[in-house]
């Protein structure tokens, strides 16, 4: 295993991956020591999904929990009159990106001998670790609020977790697993640095898919950030590796009724500035206080990118637009699409670039809520 230790980037303290741990003493977010990359000739090209990415991940000489995720399409689409290309993350065993960095996280934690897992969620990432825990013979426990859609409720039951709701929205969730993560290992999606480095091998991937260089534009939906900063991490470190020129633009799009990291971007800010908070339909990024925000925010500049806000009525309608275009996904992952819309429209993004539309989600967790949607349109 190549030799990372973990951050605290707060105070400079530094540690060994084992013992196994998921924040610094201070009770900080953790990140890795930067890593050089790999080139194309350490691709395992006969590998299927992101583990074909391993000598990229810092992780023990262990078999790793996997059910084939990673290498998702990456397919021509015009969006809104303009090229785009969209990738399909929702094309994963249990229907969105998160299952990446489950992946990878928990087969780290599987080899340093945990055995029991607590998460919190508002489903997708609850959904993805009870599953990727289930695989590897590991207990969960998810904590997720009222509100959490009833199909993701299932996903997470049906693989053996124990799963409790908090009353409350996402962020008393959040709080409920904290005070529970001294009896239970907290394998947070937000908190556990592992679970970045398998958002990281989208970056890779892209890179791969698109022959080898890196796309102009990438725009994704954005709650807690982890797509933002996996994708810093992986385009740093192929920009280390000498395998891209430049890192692309990485864009952030937010719903306006939960936007905290667009309103400290838009502000000028390296903190959480005042800014509503209000129930969206785009549940999976309704996150009120992203405990990785000064990160997030340091990767939008230093990426040259930017954030985009939506209203309601345009998460909806860009959820219709796309399934009437085949791509059937929820509302949290339209949010990219009317993100590239609204870039595009304004100019900031110019014809003919090569832009990556991620779309996170299946929108067969959002049924009912896409059914509404449908309707209103008719």
């Amino acid at each position: 295993m190549m030799r990372v230790r973990y951050l605290d980037l707060a105070t400079g303290d530094s540690w060994p991956l084992d013992p196994p741990r998921w924040s610094s003493p201070a009770r900080h977010p953790l990140s890795l020591s930067p890593m050089p990359g790999i080139g194309r000739s350490e691709i395992e090209s006969a590998t299927p999904g992101l583990w074909r990415y391993r000598a990229a991940l810092p992780l023990p000489e262990a078999p790793p929990i996997t059910m084939g995720e990673g290498m998702t399409p990456l397919i021509e689409r015009t969006l809104y009159g303009r090229a785009a290309l969209v990738k399909c993350e929702w094309i994963m065993p249990t229907g969105s990106f998160k299952d990446r960095g489950a992946s990878v996280m928990l087969s780290l934690l599987r080899a340093q001998g945990i055995e029991a897992v607590l998460e919190d969620s508002s489903g997708n990432g609850g959904a993805a670790i009870a599953t990727y825990a289930a695989a590897g013979g590991l207990a969960a426990t998810i904590l997720v609020p009222a509100a959490t859609s009833p199909a993701k409720l299932v996903a997470m039951e049906a693989a053996g977790a124990r799963v409790e709701q908090v009353a409350g929205d996402r962020q008393a969730a959040a709080e409920a697993a904290l005070a529970r993560a001294e009896i239970i290992f907290y394998a947070s999606h937000n908190w556990h640095p592992f679970f970045l480095q398998g958002t990281k091998t989208l970056a890779y991937e892209l890179w791969e898919q698109l022959g080898f260089r890196a796309p102009d534009n990438v725009i994704v939906p954005c709650g807690a950030g982890s797509n933002v900063l996996g994708l810093a991490i992986g385009f740093a470190e192929l920009l280390r590796a000498g395998e891209i020129a430049v890192r692309p633009r990485i864009f952030a799009v937010q719903p306006a009724n939960c936007a905290p990291i667009a309103a400290a971007f838009l502000a000028g800010a390296n903190r959480r500035v005042p800014t509503p908070i209000a129930p969206t339909i785009a549940e999976g990024t309704a996150i009120a206080a992203p405990i990785r925000l000064p990160r997030v925010l340091q990767a939008l500049r230093e990426s040259a990118g930017g954030v985009v806000r939506l209203t309601e009525a345009e998460i909806a309608e860009a959820t219709v637009d796309l399934a009437r275009t085949g791509l059937y996904v929820e509302p949290t992952a339209a949010q990219a699409a009317a993100g590239f819309r609204k870039l595009t429209e304004a100019g900031t993004i110019a014809p003919g670039a090569a832009s990556v539309v991620v779309l996170t989600g299946s929108g067969l967790k959002a049924g009912p809520r896409i059914a509404e949607l449908v309707e209103g349109t008719a």
